[in-house]
């Protein structure tokens, strides 16, 4: 009796285990399209053989494990390569936007307004008693300024776009880091229970990889299946079961960013002093979005700043010497400027030369209306060597253009090379960890089967149980 009833619980038993084979399967399938998933597999071990007539009989099999598939190491390389992606992809995304402001070919561009502005000065040097031509200087003038001016207002509205998104990813890095932190208590409680955080683990896989994503992040797991995080350096955002936020605000102008543009802290505590963490933020989104912000683009400010300074101090001091239409002493032909910090968006025409071009000087020799000296000296100013290496303006604005092409190109091809290493890597882990529905159907009529099987089994054995309770009819 006892032999064939242990039959009906090994045959009990197995049925058991085609069943969460089967759900395991399922669970597979319905997760097929999960980003971040990774496939779930039954491992079965056999159980504990006893005696029997002095053999040794097996009980059947049992479940050692639940257990997701995946390659922990590969996962890291993923995660790593991941925040490069996202920091070459911020860079292309706004090296296309600095681009688009020294397009040349859709934009008629600095140079033509600086050309088009000596140029003048060269028709008066023809006519120096001219008014019509002195009237043709100021508006070319005019739209120098204004071009200057519409470069400067560009290169800061990219800048208050890099803030806006840093700021969005701020706010969705804190919504990942609040997440982490409770898939670390749900991963340790579980796992505190000798069971498998399988699809906890997942999800929190996912998130590690988006947030590297945003920005550079190092992570630990310890012995209970709770990571740590840090960003940066030094700057902890998950510790155990407690995350800690970040904040973004505008900077005052004496810490590491320009002021007005958006600095990134870390707020350690409730109550005490937040940290600094700009400078310590060099990949992902938010590192590739603060290089284009505080490198790319403040260097180009820098140096249309420095281009109209240039011209217009260069222009200043020539224009004062002369005399104008009117024999009288020359004057700044442009506002005066005490430093060169944002002199782009401040170039203005002398609000006098504006309203009457007659004061623009041509020659130094009053009452000599076809004095041209000064028309030629200021036209002579635009092929003069007034900057490093000897360049004159137009090599001087056309190396910063340069320099954007071969930024804008060298980012693009980051951008691309870091693409395809993540689809390699994630098509690798996809052979790894994904889930195939020919594989996972295969699986499924396997299980069937199996479990048609054991109820045979317990069939059997049932109907064996009937014929020995039935001995005695007989």
């Amino acid at each position: 009796m006892s032999k064939v009833g242990s039959l009906m619980d090994l045959g009990r038993r197995s049925m058991q285990n085609s069943q969460l084979g089967l759900r395991t399967v399922a669970h597979n399938i319905a997760n097929r399209s999960t980003e971040g998933y990774s496939r779930q597999r039954v491992d079965f071990v056999h159980s504990q053989p006893v005696g029997s007539q002095g053999k040794r009989v097996g009980t059947g099999a049992q479940v050692s494990a639940l257990e997701s598939v995946r390659n922990d190491y590969l996962e890291k390389q993923i995660e790593k390569e991941t925040q490069k992606l996202g920091m070459h992809q911020s860079e292309a995304d706004g090296m296309a936007r600095i681009e688009q402001i020294y397009n040349e070919q859709q934009n008629k561009g600095l140079n033509r307004f600086v050309s088009e502005f000596f140029n003048a000065f060269r028709e008066l040097a023809n006519s120096p008693e001219s008014l019509p031509i002195r009237t043709l200087v100021k508006e070319k003038a005019v739209a120098l300024s204004e071009d200057f001016g519409r470069i400067h207002n560009q290169l800061r509205d990219v800048q208050k776009d890099l803030d806006y998104q840093i700021k969005t990813e701020v706010e969705e890095i804190n919504a990942m880091t609040q997440e982490i932190a409770a898939l670390n208590e749900e991963i340790s409680m579980v796992e505190l229970q000798d069971q498998t955080a399988n699809d906890e683990r997942d999800r929190r896989n996912l998130l590690l990889k988006k947030l590297g994503e945003k920005v550079n992040i190092k992570y630990a797991e310890n012995d209970e299946g709770i990571v740590t995080v840090m960003m940066g350096s030094t700057g902890i955002l998950v510790s155990g079961y407690d995350s800690y936020k970040l904040t973004a605000r505008e900077g005052t102008g004496d810490s590491v960013v320009r002021q007005g543009n958006v600095e990134v802290l870390l707020h350690p505590t409730k109550h005490g002093a937040p940290v600094n963490m700009t400078k310590q933020i060099t990949r992902g989104k938010i590192g590739g979005a603060l290089h284009i912000r505080d490198n790319v683009i403040e260097n180009l400010l820098q140096k249309n700043d420095k281009l109209a300074f240039t011209i217009a101090n260069e222009v200043n001091k020539a224009h004062i010497q002369g005399v104008d239409r009117y024999s009288k002493s020359g004057i700044l032909f442009f506002d005066l400027m005490p430093e060169q910090q944002d002199a782009a968006a401040k170039i203005r025409v002398n609000e006098t030369v504006q309203i009457d071009p007659g004061r623009i000087s041509a020659g130094y020799q009053p009452g000599s209306p076809g004095d041209n000296r000064v028309a030629h000296r200021i036209a002579a100013i635009q092929y003069s060597e007034l900057f490093e290496g000897g360049a004159n303006i137009d090599e001087y604005y056309n190396s910063m253009v340069g320099e954007v092409a071969v930024e804008t190109k060298q980012a693009n091809m980051r951008h691309e090379h870091h693409d395809k290493i993540v689809q390699q890597l994630g098509n690798i882990r996809e052979s790894i960890s994904g889930v195939s529905l020919d594989e996972e159907t295969t699986k499924m009529i396997e299980l069937q089967k199996a479990f048609d099987a054991s109820a045979r089994v317990i069939r059997t054995a049932d109907e064996l149980l009937d014929t020995v309770l039935n001995i005695k009819r007989y």
